[in-house]
């Protein structure tokens, strides 16, 4: 791991970026003298690490006394993409702004995007939990799709908390079974682009005995800044 940056931000966090082979990544740690906990974050379906709404959880996240880490693993952010991955993400997006079905579309582009990213997610893992600053446990925050992945592979991931949840490939909607850990789900009721019911089997299908839903009025990006305080405290209990 090599860090190419850094800078102090107004609440005293630390940001770096750094690359780890191939991979591009961001790390915010606290001012702490204890090593911290560490919480990985991804955007939904492969956005950039760069992404504000991410950078603002990961920065905000970080000053309650986690280390959060983000990456743009292979076929995410700005790693290349092959010709068909760029004609299946235009193709969904057409499809979903026309109302089309999707499902077929959405299989063949994030199946496959889930399956690349986790060895990315486990190799940064492995790199981040060497450094000195970092602790664990470890805890997860962000995409389902990936997330329940890395829960199922990844069992140093001690709790995890998901976002919208209605467009999950079928085969991590089996995996989900599989996913014993205390898990957070926030769900925006009227989210244009995740099926409110399909969420709500997917909550149910989780294997996990401690598991909450969190559900708010409004779209895909109108979750309420207190959930983020909420998110935080469920860390908490799990993490520290």
């Amino acid at each position: 791991m090599r860090f190419t940056s850094e800078q102090r931000l107004d609440d005293g966090v630390r940001e770096r970026e750094f690359t780890l082979g191939e991979i591009p990544g961001t790390l915010w740690t606290p001012e702490s003298a204890a090593p911290a906990p560490l919480i990985l974050m991804a955007h939904n379906n492969g956005l950039p690490k760069g992404q504000s709404r991410l950078v603002a959880r990961a920065r905000q996240t970080a000053a309650y006394g986690y280390a959060v880490a983000s990456i743009d693993a292979a076929g995410c952010g700005d790693r290349p993409r092959s010709a068909a991955d760029e004609q299946a993400r235009a193709d969904l997006r057409r499809a979903m702004q026309a109302g089309e079905p999707v499902d077929e579309i959405f299989e063949s582009f994030i199946g496959p995007l889930v399956e690349k990213a986790v060895p990315d997610w486990r190799t940064t893992l492995d790199a981040l939990l060497a450094l000195p600053e970092i602790g664990g446990p470890v805890g997860y925050s962000g995409w389902t799709a990936l997330g329940i992945r890395l829960a199922v592979a990844e069992p140093r991931i001690a709790a995890a908390g998901f976002f919208a949840g209605g467009y999950v490939p079928l085969a991590q909607r089996e995996e989900a079974r599989q996913v014993t850990i205390p898990l957070l789900l926030l769900l925006q009721w009227d989210d244009e682009g995740n099926p409110r019911q399909r969420a709500l089997d997917l909550f149910d299908a989780f294997g996990s005995k401690e598991k909450t839903l969190h559900a708010n009025p409004g779209g895909h990006t109108g979750t309420p800044w207190f959930e983020l305080e909420d998110t935080n405290r469920f860390f908490g209990r799990h993490l520290k």
